[in-house]
């Protein structure tokens, strides 16, 4: 076994051990669930923000967004940090919906504005995306420490989610956020050593890295617009965020989402940076990861390798937080007990380990996808939420909704080759196209049909602001 691979499964122990060792074990619902200490105290904004930042700077967004500098150039990178643009419009989502209106949970509104068919489909959405979150973040976890069906990725795989697992049990939501902050550390010293390592290089040309998307029809500006019609629906549909949007006073919480976009957007355009670079240096037929490998050698490769592993344990065990609350707490089925939340733990590792060994292989079709199911939310935001309408119809919703899935699932099949009907009906053949023409479609109809819902429904009086 190759002496890094070695170095890195006895950084992955201590990256566990740690954990562990400053996870305290959850006595009440309040910490297990609300992200409360053992006296009741929340979180501060520091340990808020570098919780917000390292569970969405997930191993799969590192990749993804590499991988996108790689071959799309700057518009790559940009791309996929415009989806950072997410903490903005989450900062105002959660500034309508707790502060201004009094929800505790998007569920509640839901509810209140659409009943049953408004707290199901954004439930069953919801765990989808928490399902992708255990899958994703795991795949990428298994192919740092060996090919594909590999006995170390296997090994991998199942060690590192169990070991997640295991302080999520002890302590839920206190200890997520508690450990995010260790991870935060650790991650952002992986990052600074990959960067000087890049910038000591004399081929590191940052003028040249921004002149390497000249062409519009370059596939990272397509996916750039993409981005900037999902990020006002996509922080509601993640309940990894939107969780942390309902555990600290308003002052610290706001700040968290302000301070978080920034952080987050410099380190995600930082590792798309380095995959611009690597782009630029690349052989014929050569991959992302030799490439890079090649260019800053073997051992400071190991802390790219760091980065990928503690960004996932974070959005792991943040995810695993999350699954507890919405299953436990959220669809209340079963008693809200730290022992149901710890069941509900355990069963969606079981349900993403399923997933990578049995399912599609595609990092970025999982958000894509997921990131189009959420679309259907956008209207929602907009009409029911900031603009306080209590006139749209139960059928409004749902076309947005059934509109949205439909869109996600025929990206997935495009994508994956399984169909082929855009592309003879509007000439658009590459799949980032394709999800731009899905991505306005869903927005263009769910917006008509929550306007002509508010129409056919008369002027009824907004939704009042209560005093929080």
């Amino acid at each position: 076994m190759p002496d890094t691979v070695v170095t890195l499964a006895i950084i992955t122990a201590a990256v566990s051990l740690i954990s562990l060792k400053f996870s305290p074990r959850a006595k009440t619902t309040g910490e297990f669930y609300q992200g409360h200490d053992a006296t009741g105290a929340k979180p501060g904004v520091v340990a808020l923000t570098f919780s917000q930042v390292t569970t969405w700077i997930f191993a799969r967004s590192i990749m993804n967004a590499a991988i996108l500098g790689y071959f799309y150039g700057i518009a790559g990178a940009l791309a996929y940090a415009a989806y950072y643009l997410s903490f903005l419009t989450g900062a105002s989502i959660i500034s309508s919906l707790r502060f201004h209106y009094g929800f505790g949970s998007v569920q509640a509104f839901l509810a209140d504005r659409f009943g049953l068919a408004g707290t199901t489909s954004y439930n069953f959405v919801v765990g989808v995306r928490l399902l992708s979150e255990v899958f994703a973040n795991l795949l990428v976890i298994g192919l740092v420490f060996g090919m594909d069906g590999s006995s170390a990725y296997v090994l991998s795989i199942l060690l590192v989610g169990a070991a997640t697992l295991g302080y999520s049990l002890l302590g839920g939501l206190h200890a997520s956020i508690r450990t995010d902050a260790i991870q935060m550390a650790l991650f952002l010293v992986a990052l600074a050593g990959l960067l000087l390592c890049a910038l000591s290089s004399d081929t590191f040309d940052l003028g040249a890295m921004l002149a390497t998307s000249p062409e519009a029809s370059n596939p990272g500006w397509i996916l750039l617009a993409v981005a900037l019609l999902q990020v006002w629906s996509y922080p509601m549909h993640d309940p990894v965020m939107m969780d942390r949007g309902f555990i600290a006073d308003r002052r610290t919480t706001m700040a968290s989402f302000y301070h978080a976009a920034w952080i987050s957007i410099l380190c995600i355009m930082a590792f798309g940076l380095l995959g611009v670079w690597a782009g630029m240096q690349k052989l014929d037929g050569e991959s992302f990861v030799p490439t890079l490998s090649r260019l800053i050698g073997e051992w400071p490769m190991l802390l790219f390798n760091v980065a990928l592993l503690v960004s996932c344990m974070s959005t792991l065990d943040s995810t695993f937080s999350s699954t507890a609350k919405l299953t436990v707490i959220d669809m209340r089925l079963g008693q809200p007990t730290v022992a149901n939340g710890r069941l509900a733990m355990a069963l969606f590792l079981l349900g993403g380990l399923l997933m990578v060994f049995f399912g599609s292989k595609d990092l970025f079709s999982a958000v894509a996808v997921s990131g189009t199911a959420s679309m259907f939310l956008a209207p929602v935001v907009v009409f029911s939420l900031w603009m306080g309408r209590r006139d749209i119809p139960v059928w409004s919703y749902l076309t947005a909704f059934f509109t949205a899935i439909a869109a996600a699932i025929l990206y997935f099949t495009e994508s994956s080759g399984h169909s082929n009907l855009i592309g003879p009906l509007t000439g658009l053949e590459h799949k980032y196209a394709k999800l731009l023409l899905l991505s306005a479609a869903t927005l263009v109809i769910g917006f008509t049909a929550f306007a002509l819902g508010m129409i056919a429904g008369g002027a009824r009086p907004r939704l009042e602001a209560e005093k929080v």
